[in-house]
C-alpha cells in the first residue's frame, strides 16, 4: 500500500453530558496531529466519518474539523457515511486520496454522539441502517434485526447461548485493560449466560450482555504517503484493504453466511499475501455477540455452523491462537457509530506500535486484521496492518 498511519487520538467512549460533536471532533483532530508531530498546515485533505441519522441536530459536519485549527481553513473536507462501517469508509477514502496522488497527508476523524437522544429515537435511528420495507417495524430496533439472525442461527445449528455468553465475557474481560472503553468490568461467564433483572432478554435469544453500548466518542488518525512516513517517528502500514458491499435486503441473501464479510477477508488476505493464521490478532465488529460468532465462520476461522468452537476452545482469547477484540470490542468499548471504524484502526495501530495500554498490549504483535461492518453484513471493510517503524 502507499500509505501509513503516523499518528492517532482517541477519546474515552461513554456518555458525556458536556461534550458536543464539535468538541469531540476538534479534540481528537488536534491530538492526532500532535501525536504525529505535524502542523495542521501540512494536512492536504480531511475526511470525517459521521453517521448521525438523527442523533445530532447539526447534520452538515465536515467543516467542524476546521474548528480544530485555523490552518485547516480551505482544506478539502468531506463527510462520508456507510452505516456502522462509516469510520472505515473514512479511512479507506483517505487512503484513496493518497493512492491517487491527490494528497500526501490526510486527517481522518470519526465521531458520533448518541446518548443525548431519547431511547425510542435511538432505536428508530439505528433501524435506518437496515432495509426499512422489510425491517422498519422490527420490535427492538436493530437489536431486533440481530435477534432474528440469532434465532435463525439457533434453529439451524442449535442453541448457542453458551458461546454468546463466552464471547461477551471475553470482550468484557479484555475491556477492563482499555482506558478508552465505556464499560471496564469483568462480568464473567455466569452473569452473561443467565437471564436476570440486570441482564434481561432484549430481542430473541439476545440478552443485554449480547448487545453493544450506545455511546458518545471520537477517534482520529493521520495518514501519510510512503515518502512522508519515512520522516515520522512511527509508521503503521496498510498491507491490504478491501471493501465488499452486499444487498441491503436480507431477503436477497443467506443472512447466516455474512458473504460480504467472507469476500472482503478473502480479497484482503490475498492482497496482503498472507493467511488468517499469519495474523497476530483481529479487531472485529461485535455489534452483537452473534455477529462475532458468525464472523468467526465468515473470516474462515471455522467451518460454517461451528463458530462456537473458536470461543469454547479458547482460540480467540487474548492468549489464544488468534486473539479477537483484545480492546474489548464494541461490546465493552462502546459503539459510537461514526467513530467505531476509526477506533478499530487506532486500537490496531497501538498494538502494532507496542503502545497499547498495559494489560491490553499483546506480545510480539506483527500483523493485525480489522473487520468493520455496516448494517447486517451489508458494508464490509477489512484492513490488514503491519508496523513499518
Amino acid at each position: 500500500m502507499t500509505a501509513s498511519i503516523v499518528g492517532w487520538a482517541h477519546t474515552p467512549f461513554g456518555k458525556f453530558d458536556t461534550e458536543t460533536v464539535e468538541s469531540l471532533v476538534t479534540r481528537v483532530a488536534n491530538e492526532a496531529l500532535a501525536d504525529a508531530g505535524i502542523s495542521a498546515s501540512d494536512v492536504d485533505e480531511i475526511v470525517l466519518g459521521h453517521f448521525n441519522a438523527g442523533f445530532s441536530p447539526q447534520d452538515f459536519t465536515a467543516s467542524l474539523v476546521l474548528q480544530a485549527d485555523p490552518k485547516l481553513r480551505f482544506k478539502p473536507a468531506t463527510r462520508v457515511e456507510n452505516a456502522c462501517a462509516t469510520g472505515s469508509a473514512a479511512v479507506h477514502q483517505g487512503l484513496r486520496a493518497i493512492a491517487a496522488g491527490a494528497a500526501k497527508v490526510v486527517l481522518v476523524v470519526g465521531v458520533e454522539q448518541m446518548t443525548h437522544t431519547p431511547g425510542p429515537e435511538i432505536g428508530k435511528n439505528l433501524l435506518k441502517a437496515s432495509y426499512l420495507p422489510e425491517d422498519g417495524d422490527t420490535v427492538g430496533g436493530f437489536a431486533g434485526v440481530f435477534g432474528k439472525i440469532a434465532s435463525s442461527y439457533f434453529q439451524k445449528y442449535g442453541d448457542q447461548s453458551d458461546a454468546l455468553a463466552l464471547i461477551a465475557a471475553k470482550n468484557h474481560k479484555n475491556g477492563v485493560a482499555n482506558p478508552f472503553a465505556q464499560m471496564r468490568k469483568d462480568f464473567g461467564f455466569d452473569f452473561c449466560r443467565a437471564e436476570s433483572e440486570k441482564n434481561p432478554y432484549v430481542a430473541g435469544p439476545l440478552k443485554r450482555t449480547d448487545c453493544s453500548l450506545v455511546s458518545d466518542g471520537a477517534a482520529a488518525l493521520v495518514l501519510a504517503d510512503a515518502e512522508t512516513a519515512k520522516s515520522m517517528s512511527k509508521s503503521i502500514g496498510f498491507r491490504a484493504t478491501a471493501h465488499a458491499q452486499d444487498f441491503l435486503p436480507m431477503s436477497k441473501r443467506d443472512i447466516l453466511q455474512f458473504e460480504g464479510c467472507t469476500v472482503a477477508w478473502q480479497r484482503a488476505l490475498e492482497e496482503a499475501g498472507v493467511t488468517l493464521s499469519d495474523l497476530s490478532f483481529v479487531e472485529t465488529h461485535d455489534c452483537f455477540t452473534v455477529a462475532e460468532l458468525i464472523e468467526y465462520e465468515a473470516m474462515g476461522l471455522t467451518p460454517k455452523g461451528q463458530g462456537a468452537r473458536a470461543i469454547k476452545e479458547g482460540w480467540t482469547l487474548k492468549d489464544g491462537k488468534l486473539p479477537v477484540n483484545p480492546s474489548g470490542g464494541l461490546k465493552a468499548k462502546g459503539h459510537p457509530i461514526g467513530a467505531t471504524g476509526v477506533s478499530m484502526h487506532v486500537m490496531t495501530a497501538m498494538q502494532l506500535a507496542g503502545q497499547a495500554p498495559e494489560g491490553m498490549q499483546l506480545k510480539n504483535a506483527k500483523l493485525g486484521g480489522i473487520f468493520n461492518m455496516g448494517g447486517a453484513a451489508v458494508a464490509n471493510y477489512v484492513s490488514v496492518l503491519e508496523p513499518l517503524k
